[in-house]
């Protein structure tokens, strides 16, 4: 359930500034839905996990919040990014 430091440093390559920027808005989103999906496996086989349910939830909101804050700062941005993770409003 958990995601390996190989797995994190892929996915800040791939939607990151680059591999050492952990900080962009961008790589965090990617990171959160990662995690997100991660979850919704993990609650599919384990539908009473109700302590998971309440992380997976906060983890909905945090992503929110900052896709919330990217389409405000860069719109561009904002639609490449939910194109590329396959998100959606």
């Amino acid at each position: 359930m958990n995601i390996s430091q190989e797995e994190k440093k892929a996915i800040f390559e791939k939607y990151g500034k680059n591999g050492e920027d952990t900080g962009s808005v961008e790589g965090q989103i990617a990171l959160f839905t990662e995690r997100i999906n991660r979850l919704t496996a993990h609650l599919k086989l384990h539908k009473k996990d109700h302590s998971t349910r309440l992380g997976l939830l906060k983890l909905v909101g945090k992503r929110r919040r900052l896709l919330n804050y990217l389409m405000k700062k860069d719109i561009e941005g904002y639609r490449t990014l939910i194109k590329q993770l396959g998100i959606r409003k």
